[in-house]
């Protein structure tokens, strides 16, 4: 699946960290960051939590919600969060469910092998449920800023 601007954020209802249940519907009236990395712990994966952290207030005031996913269980998210302070939502996509449907579960090719895993990309959805931007194929580097800026102008 194919998804664009404009399109209806798909929606989803995944354990969360710290024993919750996250669900798109539950940020009703609040601009989501959607981000999908490949694995807790993991040095780009690291600087993008804590980029997203570092800025927590700021997309606090621009009414918007920062939530990551990945294949990680929950409890390896408590862990996560834990280690590094973290102030984001993590969503756990273990079966990929989500990740299927906003098209992230993707072949990958390195030093020659090929496998399937999370393309880093990051989806802003509005306070109605539709995509306002998709940042596809991630560099983390200035990346929440960028996010930031364009959750400020919705």
């Amino acid at each position: 699946m194919t998804l664009s601007v404009g399109d209806k954020a798909p929606d989803f209802s995944l354990p969360g960290n710290g024993g919750t249940t996250l669900s798109l519907a539950d940020f009703k009236g609040k601009n989501v960051v959607l981000y999908f990395y490949p694995k807790d712990d993991t040095p780009g994966c690291t600087t993008e939590a804590k980029d997203f952290t570092a800025m927590a207030g700021d997309f606090q005031a621009a009414n918007t919600v920062v939530v990551g996913m990945s294949k990680d269980t929950a409890a390896k998210h408590d862990k996560f969060i834990a280690k590094h302070d973290l102030s984001v939502l993590l969503a756990s996509d273990e079966e990929g469910v989500a990740l299927e449907a906003y098209g992230v579960w993707v072949e990958k090719n390195m030093y020659g092998r090929k496998y399937m895993g999370i393309q880093r990309a990051t989806f802003l959805i509005d306070a109605a449920g539709a995509i306002q931007e998709i940042w596809p194929k991630v560099k983390v580097k200035g990346h929440a800023e960028a996010v930031l800026e364009k959750a400020r102008s919705l």
